[in-house]
């Protein structure tokens, strides 16, 4: 792990901040001795002249033992600590970032609505589990399979897939991406002409599911299921909203940072946990159907109040409005006005409800469609597409109404369009319908895949092979690149050319650079 650190030397205004970390970790390991150097005589010289005033002083001798003696026992230990101190918290600030860029966007991969999915957590001895969901995410039926060991257990495995998806008419596929992955893709790519046509598979990562399947919330919520099948559930449940599944998992237990354990975990936590508030707050939640876990994410309230709402709503029945919330114990007038425009009701008595403007705007909104010739009767959960004003009578309407213009463009946005979700304009989850092999790669072929992680040296891609395949950040543009998050994230899909292939060491070398992904388009229509 540690071979390219053996006699290794970096100027420090030049090391990258990952291989601060990575030496770090090694010097904690006891496998590498990390130094700082530099050339004493300057710094003997410069102490020296600050020192001794008089060069012909019969303590000079002394002196100049003195300062040897200082410096290397005392002044250089203490600058050495400040120097790898220093260069450690920019490395584990740089670290964070990362994390929390590539959490965002694995948070904000889209939903796939409307679906029943067949999650399967792969596994050798103790079997494939497979857990059906509903549309809903509802638990439909479990099972467990076994297409890694003899024909007879491969005969009854594809006999029981066949029976759970034409029982239920599964339309895809969930396999986690972990231990006998690809032999499980490998089995239900073998099975796709025996199975519905239409129906498509996924591989999904299921880091941090294990984390979720031992939690106390999977206790409660699947007491009578094993732990491999509440991951089965979990991973089916994250292609129907990644959002709503991943909250339920402490953010550190995702996988998509670099040298994670290595950094301040106080500092990692916060970080992470104001990302996931951010992105649950600018998709917003529906009061009806968002667990505890999801709740306490929501501006305002903490985790106790979202057990509160939960327990409200299972006891009264559904939400009709936002001003019901008002009714749940310890929610305070000044906690409803900070959660309040982030929770929507799809069916509530006031369309307004499910949008993501505030209640203390609802006589603004409605006074706009007034302006605009409707009114709240004729809005739906389509919004009105119709409704359009100028930017003149907006600032007219603004005067009037003594609101601020900005406000007004958002109400109004919202209107046309209620409850838009930002996932919907990223693209969707790749689904596949046959598998491809290590042996079936070569050097300069084109490639599509999906970006599974990236750090401070590059981009980490899922060709749907065993190995995901590593971009340098040297290869992700033609230009100079100062960090690959300016050019990929977590959940792009991209096409890339394969440059270099080792099979011994399981290694893809890729390029994302558009010169040389040109030239092989060009060389394969030739």
């Amino acid at each position: 792990t540690y071979e390219m650190y053996y006699d290794y030397r970096e100027p420090i205004n030049k090391i990258a901040g990952h291989r601060i970390l990575a030496l770090n970790r090694g010097e904690r390991e006891g496998v590498l001795a990390v130094k700082v150097e530099v050339e004493t005589g300057p710094i003997l010289n410069y102490l020296q002249s600050k020192v001794i005033i008089n060069p012909s002083s019969p303590s000079v001798p002394y002196l100049l033992k003195a300062i040897e003696d200082s410096y290397f026992r005392l002044i250089a230990p203490a600058v050495e600590r400040e120097i790898r101190n220093q260069l450690t918290e920019q490395a584990e600030e740089q670290a964070i970032r990362i994390f929390s860029i590539n959490l965002r966007n694995i948070l904000l991969q889209p939903p796939v609505k409307g679906q029943i999915v067949l999650g399967i957590d792969p596994g050798y001895r103790t079997g494939c589990k497979l857990a059906v969901v509903d549309d809903t995410g509802k638990l439909l039926e479990v099972g467990v399979i076994y297409p890694t060991l003899g024909p007879k257990q491969i005969g009854e495995s594809r006999e029981k897939v066949i029976q759970m998806v034409n029982k239920y008419q599964v339309k895809l596929i969930a396999i986690g991406n972990g231990t006998a992955s690809r032999e499980t893709e490998q089995f239900i790519a073998d099975l796709m002409d025996e199975l519905p046509p239409g129906l498509r598979y996924t591989i999904v990562s299921e880091a941090g599911a294990s984390v979720y399947s031992a939690s106390q919330l999977a206790r409660e919520e699947f007491p009578h299921l094993d732990v491999s099948e509440r991951s089965a559930i979990s991973i089916a449940r994250r292609i129907q909203d990644p959002l709503a599944e991943l909250v339920k998992i402490e953010p550190k237990a995702i996988g998509v940072g670099q040298y994670q354990h290595d950094v301040n975990q106080k500092k990692l936590e916060q970080s992470l946990a104001a990302v996931v508030e951010s992105v649950v707050n600018s998709v917003g939640v529906d009061l009806n159907t968002a667990s505890a876990e999801l709740l306490k994410y929501v501006a305002g309230i903490k985790p106790q109040l979202a057990k509160n709402i939960v327990a409200y709503r299972e006891e009264k029945g559904k939400f009709r409005s936002r001003e019901e919330l008002k009714s749940v114990p310890r929610l305070g007038p000044a906690t409803f006005l900070q959660c309040a425009g982030f929770l929507r009701i799809p069916e509530g008595i006031n369309p307004l409800d499910n949008t993501a403007v505030h209640p203390e705007s609802y006589s603004l909104a409605e006074k706009l469609l007034e302006k605009a010739g409707f009114n709240l009767k004729d809005f739906s959960s389509q919004g009105l597409k119709e409704l359009e004003m100028s930017d003149e009578e907006l600032m007219q309407l603004a005067e009037e109404l003594k609101a601020g213009l900005p406000t007004l463009k958002d109400i109004l946005a919202e209107l046309k369009k209620p409850g838009r979700d930002p996932r919907e304009d990223l693209p969707s989850i790749v689904f596949k319908t046959g598998i491809t092999k290590f042996e079936d790669l070569q050097v300069g072929m084109l490639v599509t895949g999906v970006v599974r992680n990236v750090v401070d040296f590059g981009a980490f891609i899922d060709l749907g092979v065993k190995q995901d395949g590593l971009v340098h950040i040297s290869e992700l543009a033609d230009s100079y690149v100062k960090h690959p998050t300016e050019v990929v994230a977590v959940g792009d899909q991209v096409t890339a050319l394969i440059i270099s292939l080792d099979q011994k060491r399981n290694r893809i070398g890729l390029s994302l650079r558009p010169s040389k992904i040109k030239e092989a388009r060009e060389q394969t229509t030739l």
